[in-house]
């Protein structure tokens, strides 16, 4: 009897963890869903200066960054979310804050050559509050030399 108790109490515990940690979850989704929506009182349009940046020849293990410029061309305020790359080697960082139509901000991309050799071509996807919510960012690309031992 008193397996069959603890049991029950240890069930009802977990699922409790469970439902009170997912309300978290709808809670932010729901703030950040009401604030992209607030900052969407027209379009916005991410327009970039450049597409592509070639650092050239860089060597392995070697980091190197580089600021996109780009500007809001639409008529509504634009919010980034969220901007990813394809490789954990190549980080962007985007301004939080909301960019007002006609104004420019930069999209820093750091890139991280370590243990990899050759040529590479990294690309960076952006979410934001734009018709579509996905866009299509600017890459980098380089050709990494391999250290001299």
């Amino acid at each position: 009897m008193k397996k069959i108790f603890f049991y029950m109490l240890a069930g009802s515990l977990l699922t409790a963890a469970c439902n009170s940690s997912d309300a978290g979850k709808q809670a932010g989704q729901e703030t950040s869903a009401t604030a992209a929506a607030d900052s969407t009182k027209g379009t916005p349009v991410m327009t970039f200066d450049e597409m592509a940046h070639n650092f050239g020849n860089i060597t392995e293990g070697e980091r190197v960054e580089y600021s996109f410029k780009f500007t809001n061309t639409g008529n509504g305020d634009l919010l980034i979310t969220d901007a990813t790359s394809s490789c954990g080697c190549t980080v962007p960082e985007w301004p939080k804050e909301p960019i007002k139509p006609g104004k420019t901000s930069y999209m820093k991309v750091v890139f991280n050559s370590a243990g990899k050799e050759g040529y590479t071509e990294k690309e960076i996807i952006i979410r934001a509050n734009t018709k579509p919510e996905t866009v299509q960012g600017p890459k980098i690309q380089c050709t990494i030399m391999k250290q001299k031992t």
